[in-house]
């Protein structure tokens, strides 16, 4: 089955009320397509920005409906050679948003994100 994998940035722009539209939108059709997914690093970014009590059981619910894909050793190895190679180009990109890119690699995931980090990570990004 397809998957979706929501980055922090777009979850973030879904669910605030001043959020951008077509990203909540393209959210929202993951969701409804039963495509959207966790990894991990979100889900810790996510909960990591919780403010109230309401954004805590909206987590809550979301991680009881959604799955969510590992983290393992192969994803952690693509993400130190993202990290290099950007490196080696120029860039220095949040670590982690080099998880999250290579967990979403990794699982055949299409990214769904509003942050020009991973923007610049396909520019330059290795085979």
């Amino acid at each position: 089955m397809p998957g979706v994998l929501i980055d922090t940035s777009a979850w973030i722009e879904a669910i605030r009320r001043d959020g951008r539209q077509e990203v909540a939108s393209r959210v929202q059709e993951a969701l409804r397509a039963g495509e959207a997914v966790f990894c991990q690093m979100v889900l810790l970014e996510l909960w990591n920005g919780a403010r109230s009590q309401q954004d805590q059981r909206l987590l809550r619910q979301l991680e009881a409906e959604l799955e969510t894909r590992s983290i393992d050793a192969g994803v952690w190895a693509r993400a130190k050679e993202l990290a290099r190679h950007c490196r080696a180009s120029g860039l220095t990109l949040p670590a982690a948003g080099l998880v999250i890119a290579a967990c979403a690699e990794a699982h055949r995931l299409e990214l769904l994100h509003c942050d020009g980090h991973f923007d610049q990570l396909r520019e330059v990004s290795p085979p």
